[in-house]
């Protein structure tokens, strides 16, 4: 039997390219290259048609906005605060409307304008579907995080909120929520703006390193949240080769999150929400947790095979079915 990239998953996949690479190499979002007088950091992210955007819901000037900020949210994640360049790559039907491209770029530029960076190339093709693929580089400054950098003994930290993309997904696309309690129009604003518009964690990064204590060593391991919340630490884990212990009721909700407990899994599952995930030193997460209103120390590293599990040691065991799957048929 032909084993097929849905059969495989997108991790699996990674995990058996990585043989055509250096070590270590893809255990990150970002590639680091050191010249002679700087160290950079270039990351890749693909969005694609009815896989990660859709004009039914989103506005060329938010899929622009976010394709330029989900590449930046990775840059962050590194410890990267200076945003340099972006190319773009473009692939688009024939009868795509020129209006809909110069409102992509502009939703580019706007982001830019808010973030740094500049647009220096790129390639434009042919095709079925609308793609756009955006390499951006920056500047790596300390700390440089890394998700094998987790050693037993520190904390966990996030930075804000999770699920507030997923419900403006639900929202914009008409989804049936988890249930029929109601909702806000501030969280309901809140929620799109935050599918539509996500904004990367550059404040916490910048706190990150003002806190720092002095006798703490720059060592620390970091990803953002895209993928989830609890993928994110299952990322951390496996790279670190450790286990996560999580405290339910650190886990941060949204101020006017429906209390039910329906609804726990798209804070923990839902992706796309761009808050950095960190393990740090414990003095450092503390310090972290002074400076950043919305930083929360949810848990802690510990030895052993890379897993994750509640404080009162119960495994996490969370419906998969709302985790965003790239090789999923969509038809």
């Amino acid at each position: 039997m032909t084993t097929t990239i849905k059969d495989l998953g997108e991790i699996e996949l990674l995990n058996r390219l990585k043989r055509f690479m250096r070590c270590g190499q893809i255990d990150d979002d970002i590639a680091e290259i050191n010249t002679s007088n700087k160290h950079l950091l270039i990351n890749t992210d693909l969005l694609v048609e009815n896989i990660h955007f859709s004009d039914e819901i989103s506005t060329a000037k938010d899929i622009g906005w976010k394709s330029i900020t989900t590449n930046i949210s990775d840059l962050i994640c590194s410890g990267s605060e200076n945003i340099m360049s972006f190319t773009v790559g473009l692939v688009l039907p024939p009868n795509t409307h020129w209006k809909w491209v110069e409102s992509l770029y502009e939703g580019m530029c706007e982001a830019m304008d808010e973030f740094g960076g500049e647009i220096i190339g790129g390639d434009c093709s042919c095709g079925e579907t609308k793609i756009v693929s955006i390499t951006a580089i920056g500047e790596m400054t300390p700390p440089r995080l890394h998700r094998g950098n987790a050693l037993p003994g520190d904390y966990i930290v996030s930075t804000g909120f999770h699920g507030l993309s997923r419900l403006g997904l639900a929202l914009l696309s008409s989804e049936k929520l988890p249930s029929e309690v109601g909702i806000s129009a501030q969280l309901t604003n809140r929620a799109i703006n935050a599918h539509k518009r996500p904004y990367p964690a550059v404040k916490a990064l910048k706190a990150l390193k003002e806190c720092k204590p002095v006798s703490t060593s720059w060592r620390a391991a970091g990803t953002d949240s895209s993928d989830g919340l609890i993928e994110s630490i299952r990322g951390i884990c496996k790279s670190s080769n450790c286990q996560a212990i999580l405290s339910k009721k650190s886990i941060l909700k949204d101020p006017d999150w429906p209390n039910d407990s329906s609804w726990d899994d798209w804070i923990l599952n839902g992706g796309e929400d761009y808050e950095l995930i960190l393990a740090l030193p414990r003095e450092w997460a503390k310090a972290l947790s002074k400076e950043l209103k919305s930083a929360h120390i949810i848990g802690f590293i510990k030895e052993g095979e890379p897993n994750i599990s509640w404080d009162n040691l119960e495994p996490i065991n969370i419906d998969q079915s709302s985790s965003f799957k790239h090789f999923e048929d969509k038809t």
